[in-house]
């Protein structure tokens, strides 16, 4: 069993940056493929990064890829997403999960554990 807690969602302008963590429980981190998915109202959840354990492959959509930055401390059990040149169309809830499985990295049905989330809403 994991349990999985974000942290340092906020409101912030456009062209601005933001930094979540998610703290993980658990003995076995560095086993788990670590990602973050975001799901903004009336959409659904989409695929924004997602991090191997102990190789450190990262993989991102193209919709992030060059401005977030996933990254973890498999010494301290957490995950991180640094967003940077954040747009209003990067508001939303986002979501910290962990998995096993080490080939499906973008497909969120293959992540057994999530956080609550916590909201980033960027304003123009």
């Amino acid at each position: 069993q994991v349990h999985l807690l974000e942290s340092g969602g906020g409101l912030v302008q456009a062209g601005g940056s933001l930094r979540l963590s998610c703290a993980a429980s658990g003995r076995t981190f560095s086993s788990y493929v670590m990602a973050w998915f975001r799901q903004a109202p009336g959409k659904e959840r989409e695929f924004v990064a997602a991090i191997t354990g102990s190789t450190y492959s990262t993989f991102y959509a193209d919709s992030v890829k060059g401005r977030f930055t996933i990254s973890r401390d498999n010494a301290k059990n957490t995950v991180f997403l640094q967003m940077n040149s954040l747009k209003p169309e990067d508001t939303a809830a986002y979501y910290c999960a962990a998995s096993t499985n080490w080939v499906e990295v973008t497909t969120q049905g293959a992540y057994d554990y999530w956080g609550q989330g916590t909201q980033v809403t960027v304003s123009s």
